[in-house]
């Protein structure tokens, strides 16, 4: 697991969300513990590194 930090795309606050490097690709929704807001959520691993991270608002 990893703590990882990014913006929320309603708010504007940084936040932070575990994530679990065991599974290469992930896309799920969470609320933003600030705002609470739903935030798309989406990310892609390699080898225990994060390759790709977006958090966006699921209006998009």
């Amino acid at each position: 697991m990893l703590e990882y930090y990014f913006c929320c795309p309603y708010c504007w606050q940084s936040i932070s969300i575990l994530l679990d490097l065991s599974i290469q690709e992930q896309n799920y929704i969470e609320d933003c513990e600030v705002c609470c807001n739903p935030i798309r959520i989406a990310f892609e691993v390699l080898e225990s590194e994060i390759t790709d991270f977006q958090a966006s608002s699921i209006e998009q």
